[in-house]
Parts: structure tokens; sequence; C-alpha cells
């Protein structure tokens, strides 16, 4: 992978992500280098998914396999925040 493959990689990793948290209810207290992983991740899945379903090569701007990519890291960040609160927070 180039470079430039690397940094259009964590790019689209971070506006997906972001985009995970914002539809997610309530504050996330999950590091952005987690964002941009789970970002990144929903955007191989989503575009996996897309391709799978027959929807990721339409013309003009693939808005369905975008709503996959989302809805993915939406889940991602959801689980991870709760994975992260959980871990400060033990019971003794």
């Amino acid at each position: 992978m180039t470079v430039a493959g690397i940094l259009s990689a964590l790019i689209v990793g971070l506006i997906i992500g972001a985009l995970g948290r914002l539809v997610v209810p309530g504050k996330q207290n999950i590091p952005i280098w987690l964002t941009i992983v789970i970002g990144i991740v929903a955007a191989l899945l989503g575009t996996a998914i897309a391709r799978g379903v027959g929807v990721a090569d339409t013309n003009g701007f693939d808005w369905i396999e975008l709503i996959f990519q989302v809805v993915l890291a939406a889940v991602g960040v959801a689980l991870a925040a709760g994975f992260w609160g959980r871990r400060g927070h033990r019971v003794h």
C-alpha cells in the first residue's frame, strides 16, 4: 500500500468513524485512534456488503454504500463505548 493509500484510508476512517459517533446518542468516551480504526473497518465491511448486495457501483454517489458504512461504524462505536466505559468502572 502506498503512502497516499494509507492517508486515504485514515481520512476515510476518520470521516466514517465520526459519522458513526454522530449517529450514536450520548457522549462516547473512546479515543480518536479507536474511532479511526472503527471507521476503517466499517468502511471496508460496508463496501464489501454493498458489493455483495450489488449496490456498490451505481451512477453518481453511492448513498446505500455510505449508509452501510455509517451504520456499521455506529454499531462499532456503540460497542466500543460500552466496553471502554466499563473498563474504568469495575465493582469491587
